[in-house]
């Protein structure tokens, strides 16, 4: 229920200050007026009571900003397969860990349950992304940029993959990764010469970290207030400018290439993710170049941030079991060449990194889906507009339940399991597959 809710069947007005409360030292407050005021319990009104429970429920609603992963797990123990929920300071969260409810979420209408409703609350693009208007349901504009990343990037990889040189350097594991990572989709994601760019790719570096802070801010403000500080904290954010700023004309002067190349011309040929969303956007309705510069810029923050953890934790991995190291290598030598001209291949790779995420994933929820409209389980568990259906990904990857001692590290489990097409519970479906 939600917090308008909760003050209104107390019968407080939804003005009332505590509606707003975003402190947690407020809350705690409130909660010892209560107990100080209310102490005799004989006395207690029914009003008084359903407000310390609710100050109460706030308060472990912000426990969840210190203490995520260990509620996720505690609710997923003690569920024992089926739906748990946890109230976070923004939103309530459903979490179903059985594969028979991950295939209803997966199988729910985007009209429904809404991954980029989820992702639009997570990352307030309104204010971190440069005025981003994201709608909140897929495929409102069409779903041309999956098309862009899923077939149209990979198939490019043999086109784009830089050269691997010999040379080695002493580098600390992270600013190590985060900057190859970067430079990498740079180059496949706005061309080679905005890579080469060095104020540029600061900015795009400083964009990523930027709003990670700024939208964990923004969400937890009162309602009235995330447009007054989103947007004084977005005018401060100097990088999504710069980004947006470099990125504009250069989009501009692909549509402009679009048309003429309508007009039957020639233009020149670019291969790279302002390309491919250009191209992939519907005929009926084009996207502007403004629109596939804040489209871009949204995937960019997806490619950097997760790739980067990903990558980091791999190495970490690397050196705990260097028994993996000269396999791997061999793998390398003998199969690269082709994984480069055709992007498949390096199963043995493949698995270890699949391994060290199963181990360290990057967050302990996954398959966020935003409820646009009342969405019930088949065990009967409702999902209300606003509340989150959400997967505990760790948990279930560390789960015995589904991988035979989970937390022992086996850096080829899944070169073993690669005939199968399901890993029980957790891979069902492409959208689950790749962690959204």
């Amino acid at each position: 229920m939600s917090i308008e809710k909760q003050v209104s069947a107390i019968g407080l007005p939804t003005f009332w200050p505590v509606t707003n409360a975003a402190s947690m030292a407020t809350l705690v407050a409130l909660a010892t007026i209560c107990g100080l005021v209310f102490s005799d319990t004989g006395t207690l009104s029914k009003q008084a009571r359903s407000l310390a429970h609710w100050v109460q429920g706030r308060i472990r609603a912000w426990m969840y900003l210190f203490n995520g992963p260990r509620m996720i797990q505690d609710g997923f123990e003690k569920a024992n397969g089926n739906p748990f929920e946890i109230n976070a300071p923004d939103s309530r969260y459903v979490f179903v860990s059985s594969p028979k409810h991950i295939k209803e979420l997966e199988s729910a209408p985007v009209t429904v349950l809404s991954l980029q409703a989820a992702t639009k609350q997570m990352l307030q693009p309104m204010y971190t992304m440069h005025g981003f208007d994201w709608f909140d349901g897929r495929g409102t504009e069409g779903v041309g940029f999956m098309r862009a990343i899923r077939t149209l990037l990979t198939n490019n990889l043999p086109e784009i993959l830089p050269v691997l040189k010999t040379g080695q350097r002493h580098s600390q594991v992270y600013p190590m990764s985060i900057k190859l990572v970067a430079l990498t989709n740079a180059v496949s994601f706005f061309g080679e010469e905005m890579a080469k760019n060095e104020q540029f790719m600061e900015s795009a570096l400083n964009y990523v970290e930027a709003t990670l802070i700024c939208a964990e801010i923004i969400k937890l403000l009162p309602r009235f207030l995330a447009p007054l500080i989103g947007g004084i904290l977005g005018r401060r954010l100097k990088s999504q400018k710069i980004v947006f700023d470099a990125l504009l004309p250069i989009a501009e002067d692909r549509c402009r290439e679009r048309d003429l190349k309508a007009a039957g011309q020639t233009v020149p040929h670019h291969a790279d993710c302002i390309q491919w969303i250009m191209e992939t956007s519907p005929r009926s309705r084009p996207r502007t170049p403004e629109r596939i510069v804040h489209e871009l810029m949204a995937i960019w923050f997806g490619s950097v941030h997760a790739i980067t953890a990903t990558t980091t934790f791999a190495i970490h991995d690397l050196c705990l079991h260097p028994e993996y190291v000269q396999t791997l290598r061999q793998e390398l030598h003998a199969e690269y060449g082709e994984f480069e001209r055709t992007s498949r291949g390096l199963p043995l790779l493949d698995s270890f990194i699949k391994e060290s995420a199963r181990l360290t994933p990057v967050e302990s929820m996954s398959t966020r889906r935003a409820a646009l409209e009342t969405f019930r389980l088949s065990d009967g568990t409702t999902v209300h507009p606003g509340e989150w259906a959400c997967t505990p990904v760790q948990s279930i990857m560390q789960s015995s339940q589904y991988f035979p001692e989970p937390m022992d590290f086996r850096g080829f489990r899944f070169a073993q399991r690669r005939e199968e097409e399901d890993i029980k519970g957790w891979v069902v479906g492409p959208q689950v597959r790749c962690g959204c």
